[in-house]
């Protein structure tokens, strides 16, 4: 259930800021991507400050504390995905990573949808400075009704981590190849994230800048 919080501004105006329970929400990951600019290896396992890196925005979904936590990864037996689930999270297997990001995003929000989650937040396992703050600025924003998709913003585009309602959860799992979301992120409320939260791991270079 989401909050409504009360208050008057030079005792006139009423403001209402609504802010959704991170226990309604489903939290999901999306950690099964082929990494093809990476290399032969799987990047979300190479090491970042002495752990895999896709393991760190994981850390910082499961601090936010959502009432489900769900990873997407390439197989359910694999070291990331044994890792994921050690943490917490309910693993769903992709093996057709080639299909594309609205493969795994259909994958987790069909599992969202299952249960009784007020809105999906989509994380990639692959940005992992992302940080607790953004995550709740996400949520600070969210209105079922007026503002049912809350994005990140980069540069004036609109991109994960991102939250979304469970009323377009049907249109999430009807999107193809690497167009999931897009559409209805292109129409998203934003919130913008600190310096650098918002990078992403695409070849070895970016992570070696990182070291």
């Amino acid at each position: 259930m989401s909050r409504s919080l009360a208050g008057t501004q030079g005792g006139l105006d009423r403001i209402d800021v609504i802010m959704i329970d991170a226990g309604n929400i489903a939290a999901i990951l999306l950690a099964a991507g082929q990494s093809r600019r990476f290399g032969a290896d799987d990047k979300l396992l190479a090491e970042l400050d002495g752990e895999p890196l896709g393991l760190h925005v994981a850390r910082r979904m499961v601090e936010l504390a959502a009432g489900r936590l769900i990873a997407v990864c390439s197989s359910a037996e694999g070291p990331l995905a044994h890792e994921l689930g050690a943490a917490g999270f309910e693993i769903v297997s992709n093996p057709y990573p080639e299909r594309g990001l609205s493969h795994s995003l259909a994958k987790g929000i069909k599992l969202a949808a299952e249960g009784g989650a007020e809105a999906a937040l989509v994380c990639l396992a692959d940005m992992p400075f992302v940080s607790i703050g953004h995550l709740r600025a996400l949520l600070a924003q969210f209105d079922p009704e007026n503002t049912p998709v809350v994005a990140s913003d980069r540069d004036g585009t609109a991109m994960p981590p991102a939250l979304f309602a469970r009323s377009v959860f049907d249109r999430l799992q009807q999107g193809q190849g690497d167009q999931g979301g897009r559409a209805l992120l292109a129409a998203a409320t934003r919130a913008a994230a600190g310096e650098g939260e918002l990078a992403d791991i695409d070849l070895p270079e970016d992570l070696l800048r990182q070291r």
